[in-house]
């Protein structure tokens, strides 16, 4: 080698060390092996039911106000299972794409998984996976139907990457008051549904956490909740929603109400 090529190859030798220890080669490296988690959650819970459990909290006039209180504010460790079927950090309305002929606002979703997050927080994150539908009766779950074929799917494809289904959160039976009929054929339907979502998702112990109703479309709203408390199968915990605050229509809860009702159904998890 000449004194030339000798020369300008300790010249790059010595350009090439002042890069690669440069600070900005150190960050530039270190980000090159962080990608961002395209893992699923470990720890899914479905969300199912009518308008109360899609969210119509802060909805006045037909219009969602966009105010969301800080228990459910969005973290990145909480994901949603959007309706086309891909997992992204979850923040309300939780239901806008799948509730999309209602209003959504805040729903006790977000509370719920918060509540969980900072009591017991799973290494793997929350998902929730939202399948509720506003005026929907207990007849329009059960199987064979469209909106319970649609639930077993969305199940099924949430843990299809992995994760495990913990948990179906199930606010229904508004509907269900309008008659005194439906109301009384409510618990054998939901026993019914209750068997058949557990059988088809292979899963024979899966915790149910139900709302027991505190409004109804109808004038039969006490025999509903009578019919839901008189449900007696392990591992279904029945939430009561009476007390909580409702809106002015009558029907649905209010933002502070759903927040509270999220704060009891995880108690509700995290204590069974």
């Amino acid at each position: 080698m000449s004194v030339s090529e000798q020369t300008n190859h300790q010249r790059n030798k010595s350009t090439t060390y002042n890069i690669m220890s440069s600070p900005l080669y150190a960050l530039v490296l270190l980000l090159s092996f962080i990608r961002p988690s395209t893992s699923n959650p470990s720890d899914v819970f479905l969300l199912a039911g009518q308008s109360n459990m899609a969210g119509r909290g802060g909805i006045h006039n037909n219009v969602w106000d966009g105010v969301i209180p800080p228990q459910c504010h969005p973290d990145p460790s909480i994901r949603r299972f959007s309706a086309s079927l891909a997992w992204e950090e979850a923040h309300d309305p939780l239901h806008a794409d799948i509730d999309v002929y209602g209003v959504c606002g805040v729903g006790p979703g977000m509370s719920f998984a918060n509540a969980v997050r900072e009591s017991r927080a799973p290494s793997g994150g929350i998902g929730l996976v939202p399948c509720a539908v506003g005026s929907t009766s207990i007849d329009d779950w059960s199987k064979g139907g469209k909106l319970y074929g649609t639930l077993i799917r969305r199940a099924q494809a949430a843990v299809s990457g992995g994760g495990t289904i913990r948990a179906v959160l199930w606010y229904q039976g508004e509907k269900d008051a309008i008659s005194e009929e439906l109301a009384r054929a409510y618990r054998p339907k939901m026993e019914r549904f209750i068997g058949d979502l557990r059988g088809d998702l292979a899963l024979p112990s899966l915790l149910i956490i139900q709302v027991a109703i505190a409004t109804g479309q109808g004038p039969y709203k006490d025999i509903v909740r009578a019919q839901q408390k008189a449900i007696h199968i392990p591992n279904v915990v029945t939430v009561d929603a009476l007390g909580l605050q409702v809106s002015e229509d009558y029907v649905h809860l209010t933002t502070q109400g759903q927040v509270q009702l999220g704060k009891m159904l995880a108690s509700a998890y995290l204590c069974h």
